[in-house]
């Protein structure tokens, strides 16, 4: 039986020189987003990911209710009818984002789930029209989750903007095609704030990558794109 592909994965980020990512301090002018977005599009992506704790903004605040019945909801993947052609991932293994809608600015929502969520949450999510995936029982197999976004919704190019913790959960599963890194003209120099990757203790990767292109962008950003070497 021939196995389903995965998407082709571009981790991009805007970090400091330094490799840190929480930007609130940093007081960028507004031309560094609009680089941020520019650069994003030149690679007509299907899809973009990104963590919990970063999507909260995103998702907004809605109730989850309470269920009138017991019967349990089966732990298979739920394709919520929708007509979109671009998607807004969350990666959301416990089940805590509660979404006000099913769309993100005309992108179709799909959370990333364990089996461990509760039933409630589920019922939410399919009355949301929010679909979901599952990435296993207790812990998300990465590439078990990108396989089953190619197969069930033609992904086939996905942005990973994510947080240290997700970046390097990717890059810990060799998950990661391309790096894309506009690095901010900034030295951040603080210390237990998340950098472009932070992998689980003892769990390090080192991955070796080959530069593919360099360019200087617009606020003195240096657009940076390498390869992982294989």
């Amino acid at each position: 039986m021939k196995r389903t592909k995965r998407p082709y994965v571009v981790c991009h980020m805007v970090p400091s020189i330094d490799g840190r990512i929480v930007t609130r301090h940093w007081k960028l002018p507004p031309k560094v987003l609009g680089e941020y977005e520019r650069t994003a599009r030149t690679y007509d992506a299907d899809a973009w990911m990104i963590g919990r704790v970063s999507m909260e903004p995103y998702a907004g605040k809605a109730r989850v209710p309470k269920r009138k019945t017991a019967r349990p909801i089966p732990r298979e993947d739920f394709i919520a009818p929708h007509d979109a052609d671009s998607y807004a991932i969350a990666l959301d293994p416990s089940g805590k984002l509660t979404w006000k809608a099913s769309d993100i600015d005309g992108e179709h929502v799909i959370t990333v789930l364990t089996e461990q969520v509760s039933d409630d949450y589920l019922a939410f999510l399919q009355a949301k029209g929010i679909s979901y995936v599952f990435g296993g029982k207790a812990e998300v197999d990465l590439e078990k989750v990108l396989r089953k976004l190619r197969e069930s919704f033609g992904i086939r190019k996905l942005l990973l903007e994510g947080g240290g913790g997700i970046n390097g959960s990717f890059l810990a599963a060799d998950l990661i095609d391309e790096l894309s890194l506009l690095l901010a003209p900034i030295a951040d120099g603080s210390t237990g704030t998340p950098s472009l990757f932070d992998a689980k203790p003892g769990k390090g990767p080192t991955r070796h990558l080959k530069l593919v292109s360099f360019e200087k962008r617009a606020g003195d950003l240096l657009w940076l794109r390498y390869q992982r070497r294989r």
